[in-house]
């Protein structure tokens, strides 16, 4: 949390002014998440915290799914990323936010 605070840079949550979603994993059970998938999930989320201009985690969602199947449980889990930024990055706008 420095990061976010830092010193220079003043109040953090002043500065934010535009906000992305970055969900990693699903629980879907009818639709398994393909590695390659999952690898541009985190390829999106490390674009966000080190690209320019540079976004900061300021929340996060978990959500978890526990299914029954044969007789076996399984767990799957959802994190969506909430990464603020001081404006909206020029990347996200040349693809219209279809990242």
């Amino acid at each position: 949390m420095d990061r976010v605070m830092g010193k220079k840079e003043g109040n953090a949550w002043e500065n934010i002014h535009y906000v992305k979603l970055v969900s990693i994993g699903s629980i879907d059970p009818g639709m398994p998440l393909p590695e390659q998938t999952r690898e541009a999930q985190e390829a999106l989320l490390n674009r966000c915290l080190t690209g320019y201009p540079q976004g900061v985690i300021i929340g996060k969602d978990v959500a978890v799914g526990r299914y029954l199947l044969g007789g076996h449980e399984l767990v799957m889990e959802k994190v969506t990323y909430h990464v603020g930024f001081s404006r909206k990055p020029a990347w996200e706008e040349e693809k219209g936010g279809k990242v």
